[in-house]
């Protein structure tokens, strides 16, 4: 066999590899472009049959699988045709997992229908609406081995995330308002961290394709986030004063937040306390803890009391769980400057336990 007949072989290989994406690429999209027409239209025959045809989406996953790894077998790849099969491999799984997320977003259809209030569905949309272009963009990039899409696309990542944070504050008002019933809360909550986490497979498969064309290993670098959680029972004092303190720091890498067993709002002794810090939390919202859809997700939870020790994710899980002892001190009665110092005590201790741990994740990730 000629040289330039085993090269048409090898095109000829890595061309189909690369239809196959493109195509469980298009699969995923409609899958999720259906799951929100289902919802905007309360379509319960479409949202069937996206959680039915998702059987579909993992056995062409399977099938890309093994073309892979007979490509692997048969043509014995270097280098850059290496760094292709590899990346390809690698994708074919991030897309499988966001046909999950279309399948899940559907589970959610007979609670979500029920609710008439336009301004959450427009909210849904609106992540929807960046996260799935991302997930377009992402497979064109791959598609055309183009870095420069791989990185715009990447880049649009903040942008959901703080539509996200935006979406559960405002469904949380909504539900005190009454304009969501209580069973309505947790399922809209879960569509708008199914569409994030679409946004975070797609930068998933941008790293992959930044891989494929430049050779370097992207994934992390400068961008892996350290997610910090702090449980208390009403998230109205501690877990805000350790939030505050973990988003001065002002580390890039990392990520905290706060919720609680059974919220209240943000105690305004706290908000006043704090401020003389110099550190601001008067944006800052107490949630429920099962407002944080996947606890899994998060390096570490910190329990800051007993009840909220029920929130570590059960094993087996890599999330790190500790129990940090500190009184509440909104919780004290007493004269002013006793409950001054014992404002003071749960600081100094948050803070320092916090600087601890930061330096300790740092340390450990060298």
């Amino acid at each position: 066999m000629t040289t330039a007949h085993l090269e048409e072989n090898l095109q000829r290989a890595i061309d189909e590899i690369r239809e196959k994406v493109v195509e469980m690429g298009e699969m995923v999209e409609t899958a999720l472009r259906n799951s929100l027409e289902a919802i905007n239209n309360k379509d319960r025959r479409l949202a069937y049959s996206v959680i039915l045809r998702d059987r579909y989406i993992d056995e062409f996953e399977s099938e890309l699988d093994q073309l892979c790894q007979e490509f692997i077998v048969r043509q014995q790849p270097a280098a850059g045709h290496l760094r292709f099969v590899y990346a390809a491999i690698k994708i074919n799984n991030e897309l499988e997992r966001v046909g999950d997320y279309a399948e899940s977003i559907c589970r959610q259809f007979s609670t979500v229908t029920s609710i008439k209030s336009k301004s959450t569905l427009q909210k849904i949309n609106d992540i929807a609406n960046l996260s799935i272009p991302m997930l377009r963009n992402a497979v064109a990039a791959f598609n055309n081995e183009d870095e420069k899409l791989a990185r715009e696309t990447k880049r649009m990542d903040n942008k959901v995330d703080e539509i996200r944070y935006s979406i559960h504050h405002d469904l949380m008002e909504l539900s005190d308002k009454g304009e969501i019933p209580p069973e309505g809360l947790m399922p809209l909550m879960i569509i708008a961290s199914r569409f994030e986490r679409v946004a975070d497979q797609s930068c998933n498969i941008c790293e992959e394709v930044l891989y494929m064309t430049t050779g370097k290993n992207v994934k992390h670098v400068g961008k892996e986030n350290f997610r910090i959680l702090f449980v208390d029972e009403r998230d109205a004092c501690r877990g805000q004063i350790a939030e505050g303190i973990g988003n001065s720091l002002g580390l890039d890498r990392f990520i905290f937040s706060s919720a609680g067993v059974a919220p209240k709002p943000v105690d305004k002794r706290t908000v006043s306390f704090m401020a003389d810090k110099g550190i601001d939390i008067s944006d800052q919202s107490s949630k429920y803890i099962n407002q944080v859809v996947n606890v899994e997700d998060y390096s570490v939870v910190v329990a800051l009391c007993e009840e909220a020790e029920a929130a570590f994710p059960p094993p087996p899980s890599k999330t790190v769980a500790i129990r940090w002892n500190i009184d509440d001190p909104s919780k004290l009665k007493g004269t002013e400057e006793e409950i001054k110092t014992a404002y003071e005590k749960t600081y100094e201790y948050l803070n320092n336990n916090i600087k601890d741990l930061v330096e300790a994740i740092i340390g450990n990730d060298h």
